[in-house]
């Protein structure tokens, strides 16, 4: 469903504002010890994400493939598959193998879970590593989907149902960066917390120069610590237009852990929400350092406020980011008059209105399965001021004079993308402190004389 009036005589997608749904599913398998993600499609699907991912992340990412022709189009892919897990297994020995499908599987049929079944059948001599698999076709759904599919799988089909009783919490943070995990797990220790985070790309998408080459890069959610998931005390993830099946629904409805759904923590009210909730987790007050991290960033709100107030935005990409984004806007003053994103079916006008609906005298255009071209055709005359989204609109801020605040997946036409932080205290400070400057750099571009002070 889409409440876009240019899709109407539409034909084609230009310029998608979305990629593809295994490629979500491929960063959610990175996120986990030992793991190697496996597409289980043609060759030509692999490299695709191969090169979007290392151009964001800066790592080596390894990507297996089943690597199909037309030979396995017409007599199906089960031989690849197993033959593909098998060399797997030799070149890189990894604790979970996950195997996500493609345009090209889903359209044959291949029924992975029988595939799977006879595999782990006819080699059971061998030690063979976990095997989690997700359906992902890539025209039904995002990104988005492939990745919280992909969590969702993980926890439903490795959750050890005797697990122990712990005190750990079961964190689903949902697409963030490698620097707002390790933020993440420092926040949660300062309360006293223990999470387990699924997925943990904080060292396998953000890893140390290192002086011998890793197969497989350090870090990540080890699988005993997914397999345990059961018996943790609570469980908590971020968004605000999460599917029904999650992670945390998982371990909510099969194994009884209370889960908390919670806004990503961009924005003070988010952040209040998430740090009272920690605290109601934990039985502590909030730490002194958060006291004071908010403090100051209430006080720069009030410094930035006249350079901010009243500007008109854009904002566009990931659904749950994009709710945090304009939620966030809306706190400092900003007016965001377009909010688009390539999903469909999110309720993102619900969620959008639920976020800053009090804030707002005039709630924005809210566009659902959108591409760039909807976009433009709309934000044109709305004279935006200022852009916020991934790199995929960059042309688009360009032609409307506006500068583009990059956030969120992909970030192809900068350095650090994976170092970003926008959520916590600590990130929206970083967020608020990059927009004012950016506004502060267009004003001072535009002026034929410049100045020196501001």
């Amino acid at each position: 469903m889409t409440n876009n009036p240019a899709a109407k005589n539409a034909v084609s997608t230009t310029n998608a504002c979305k990629l593809c749904t295994p490629l979500g599913a491929s960063l959610a398998f990175k996120g986990v010890e030992g793991a190697v993600p496996f597409l289980h499609g043609s060759q030509g699907c692999a490299t695709y994400m191969r090169r979007y991912i290392i151009s964001h992340f800066r790592e080596p990412i390894d990507i297996a493939s089943s690597a199909l022709g037309e030979k396995q189009a017409v007599y199906g892919g089960g031989p690849n598959l197993k033959k593909g897990i098998l060399n797997v297994m030799k070149k890189y020995s990894p604790s979970l193998v996950g195997v996500a499908s493609t345009c090209l599987t889903e359209t044959i049929g291949d029924d992975m879970g029988l595939i799977l079944h006879e595999f782990r059948e006819e080699f059971s001599d061998l030690d063979l590593p976990e095997v989690v698999h997700v359906s992902t076709p890539s025209y039904q759904g995002t990104h988005s989907d492939g990745f919280h599919r992909a969590v969702h799988a993980l926890t439903d089909q490795l959750a050890d149902p005797e697990a122990e009783k712990n005190e750990r919490i079961a964190l689903f943070p949902g697409m963030v960066s490698p620097a707002e995990i390790r933020l993440l797990k420092d926040i949660f220790r300062e309360y006293g917390l223990t999470p387990t985070v699924l997925p943990d790309i904080s060292d396998t998408l953000d890893g140390p120069a290192l002086e011998d080459y890793e197969p497989v890069a350090s870090g990540g959610t080890p699988v005993a610590d997914i397999k345990a998931l059961p018996g943790a005390a609570a469980s908590v993830e971020f968004g605000s237009c999460l599917p029904r099946e999650s992670g945390g629904t998982c371990l909510e409805k099969r194994f009884g852990v209370l889960n908390t759904r919670l806004p990503i923590p961009l924005g003070v009210r988010a952040c209040d929400d998430f740090y009272d909730a920690l605290a109601e987790l934990s039985g502590s007050c909030i730490p002194r350092r958060y006291e004071q991290e908010r403090g100051r960033l209430v006080d720069a709100y009030v410094d930035g406020h006249k350079y901010v107030f009243g500007k008109r935005a854009v904002v566009y990409g990931e659904e749950n980011l994009v709710v945090a984004l304009t939620a966030f806007l809306a706190e400092i003053g900003v007016q965001p008059v377009l909010v688009g994103t390539g999903a469909e079916g999110k309720r993102l006008a619900e969620a959008v209105e639920s976020a800053c609906g009090d804030l707002l005298r005039e709630q924005p255009l809210v566009r659902e399965g959108v591409d760039f071209h909807d976009i433009a055709e709309e934000a044109e005359a709305l004279t935006p001021e200022l852009v916020l989204g991934n790199s995929k609109g960059q042309r688009y801020a360009r032609a409307w004079n506006a500068p583009l605040i990059r956030a969120g997946f992909p970030i192809h036409d900068r350095f650090g993308g994976q170092r970003l932080k926008g959520i916590g205290y600590e990130g929206t400070q970083e967020l608020f402190d990059r927009i004012v400057n950016a506004l502060i750099d267009k004003k001072q571009s535009d002026s034929p004389i410049g100045w020196g002070y501001i």
